[in-house]
């Protein structure tokens, strides 16, 4: 397995790039959702590509077809019912249009936190993402967090806009979005305390599979609609192959 050390460096990262997406918004003029769509699409090329190609495809050699597509799915609707149950906000339902021309109003605020607090719960079951895969491989965990972190960047946008315009606050706002993206380390966190002590290949592999379904809904249920809602289609779909493309180049090489 991994080093547990690199692991963690690597679900660090990927959960404090929110931060950096709240730098962005307020350092770049005229900050447009349309900008980050096709790296939008490429992070999410990226993660369906490993989900399937690698994780899935590993942990049906690993514990049998049944057994990690059953994982595989079991991550899918488990992040389903997470993103049922938990009251938040969508990004790709903030705003029509630009989502970063709001007026200042009473339901900023709360668009902010309920914002902050989607993102937080999205972010928890990544960082165990990055955990199990960077134990399975440094490279994969690598790939994993690259990816995620792309991702993380305009939800670190999305958070800090909306609290800013409610509270005329830069610091506040970098706050909430700096902090949302610390539960993915506080997630791979619980998951290693939790779970280390029982991790044998097999159980390994059952969560890499589950990894897999949970960044595959991510996926569909989050990065694909705010790409092409907020961008150009046709960029963001060249986004998705690209990704894909990159992720296969890579794995090529280190095969």
């Amino acid at each position: 397995m991994g080093d547990v050390t690199t692991a963690f460096f690597l679900t660090t990262f990927a959960g404090i790039s929110t931060g950096l997406g709240s730098l962005i918004a307020f350092l770049v003029p005229n900050l447009k959702f349309s900008w980050l769509s096709a790296l939008l699409g490429f992070a999410a090329g990226a993660m369906i590509y490993i989900s399937f190609v690698e994780l899935l495809t590993e942990s049906v050699g690993a514990v049998g077809f049944f057994q990690a597509n059953a994982a595989f799915f079991l991550g899918i609707f488990g992040m389903c019912l997470l993103d049922r149950m938990v009251e938040h906000i969508h990004m790709d339902t903030l705003h029509d249009g630009n989502p970063f021309s709001v007026s200042e109003n009473h339901n900023l605020r709360k668009t902010g936190l309920l914002t902050a607090f989607g993102i937080a719960m999205h972010n928890f079951p990544e960082g165990m993402a990055v955990l199990f895969s960077s134990l399975s491989s440094t490279y994969l965990g690598f790939s994993v967090a690259i990816a995620i972190a792309i991702h993380n960047i305009p939800e670190g946008v999305a958070v800090s806009i909306p609290i800013y315009y409610a509270s005329g606050s830069r610091k506040k706002a970098f706050a909430y979005s700096f902090f949302s993206g610390l539960t993915e380390p506080l997630g791979a966190g619980i998951g290693y305390f939790l779970l280390f002590r029982f991790l044998t290949p097999e159980i390994l592999f059952f969560m890499l599979a589950a990894v897999g379904g949970v960044m595959v809904f991510i996926c569909f249920d989050e990065l694909l609609p705010i790409a092409i809602k907020y961008g150009d289609e046709h960029l963001t779909f060249l986004g998705v192959f690209s990704g894909m493309l990159v992720v296969s180049l890579s794995l090529y090489l280190i095969h």
